[in-house]
């Protein structure tokens, strides 16, 4: 996505201070991922936000997926289990709430959800990044590491997704 304001990419603007340097390019991805959004999203018109163009997701659904996702990744990461608040949550995404969320609200939430995985990566021991997780009720294996650089790609490719229905619905 073009950075209107001409800066590189997060990646290349050097490490994060006080960044672990294996988890880096997770930060780096989630940094990328907000700016992202912020911009794609800047003045989306708020009517369109639960629209499902063509049998796409809605953009809706997109920035809700996106802050629930990297909360929950994060969550297996640090060895614990969704809570019900949390399963609850993931079971209303792309549901438009009973009680009106605007395209800034969607916004915050995943901009907070974002510096509490920065703060968590700065926390992070690398000693444990290889250190055995489970996901999901199946129990499935993973790392910890394997854990942040999913979020970090499934992030990725929501901003993609929501890059080309914004698009969509904008054009219309």
């Amino acid at each position: 996505m073009a950075n209107n304001n001409h800066k590189p990419e997060v990646w290349l603007r050097g490490p994060i201070e006080g960044m672990p340097p294996l988890v880096q390019p997770v930060a780096h991805a989630l940094l990328q991922a907000r700016e992202e959004v912020n911009e794609l999203m800047d003045g989306f018109p708020e009517i369109l936000l639960w629209v499902t163009p063509v049998g796409l997701a809605s953009p809706g659904f997109h920035l809700q997926h996106l802050a629930g996702v990297v909360d929950r990744l994060f969550t297996y990461a640090r060895g614990e289990a969704l809570t019900t608040h949390q399963l609850q949550k993931l079971n209303h995404e792309g549901k438009e709430p009973q009680i009106a969320y605007g395209v800034l609200n969607l916004i915050e939430v995943f901009n907070r959800q974002v510096d509490d995985a920065l703060k968590q990566l700065t926390e992070t021991d690398e000693l444990t990044l290889t250190d055995k997780r489970l996901v999901g009720r199946a129990e499935m294996p993973s790392t910890v590491l394997g854990l942040y650089t999913h979020a970090a790609e499934h992030v990725m490719r929501h901003i993609g997704q929501l890059l080309v229905t914004a698009r969509i619905l904008r054009g219309r």
